[in-house]
């Protein structure tokens, strides 16, 4: 299968101080293209600091990161930037939907910044909405929705510029028993019906069985 992601020994430090405190002590990963992937591990390992240098929204200390064929440790702040705005779908765990806007409106956000204009592209947007169960809901405004519905909408804007990876931390931490499930279903389906590679941060066993592979982090390593 096509690698869609690698990293190479891979080191993340934070100064405090006089002192170098080692975030990532040498993570290598391979990522294929189509893969659905959780990262485990607990408080304090390294897994958020690995999806923020994955996402390009930190720079790694040393080692390499490369997606689709570019490597974001060798590019500077804009061209990473540029990379997160083609390639990379973020879905967080407080769902950051803009509050004043319909979900159709955060979606057609999302293609703005994804062209860099403004997007015709009614017809991918209803089927992103339709697909995952949203398309009643198009013209509701975040508060107008339950959690599981917000986060829905957030999966929604990650997938709508179809991205070569989508990144998500804790997707389910803020919702319960029943929409954490029926929001992991629609991530199985995105992952099985249209081979989305995605790569999932949790603390949940049952998330993590929802994923074709689980990967455990302890003290900045890969260790399973």
């Amino acid at each position: 299968m096509k690698s869609i992601l690698q990293t190479v020994d891979l080191k993340k430090s934070y100064k405090i101080g006089k002192l170098d405190v080692p975030a990532l002590r040498g993570v290598s990963l391979d990522v294929a293209e189509g893969e659905f992937v959780a990262i485990m591990g607990p408080s304090g390992c390294g897994k958020s600091t690995l999806l923020h240098l994955l996402g390009g929204l930190l720079s790694p200390t040393s080692g390499s990161i490369v997606i689709d064929g570019e490597d974001l440790a060798q590019l500077s702040d804009a061209q990473r930037t540029d990379i997160r705005r083609r390639k990379i779908g973020f879905v967080f765990q407080r769902f950051n939907l803009f509050p004043t806007l319909s979900a159709e409106g955060n979606l057609k956000l999302a293609e703005k910044i994804h062209t860099g204009s403004g997007s015709k592209n009614s017809d991918r947007r209803r089927e992103v909405l339709r697909l995952l169960k949203l398309e009643n809901k198009m013209h509701h405004k975040p508060l107008e929705l339950s959690g599981g519905e917000q986060q829905r909408v957030a999966l929604a804007r990650a997938i709508v510029n179809a991205p070569a990876i989508i990144l998500a931390d804790e997707p389910t931490g803020n919702l319960d028993t029943e929409n954490s499930e029926i929001v992991l279903e629609m991530f199985k389906e995105l992952n099985q019906k249209f081979n989305q590679t995605i790569i999932m941060i949790t603390h949940n066993p049952e998330a993590a069985a929802a994923c074709g592979r689980t990967i455990q982090m302890r003290d900045g390593h890969i260790v399973n």
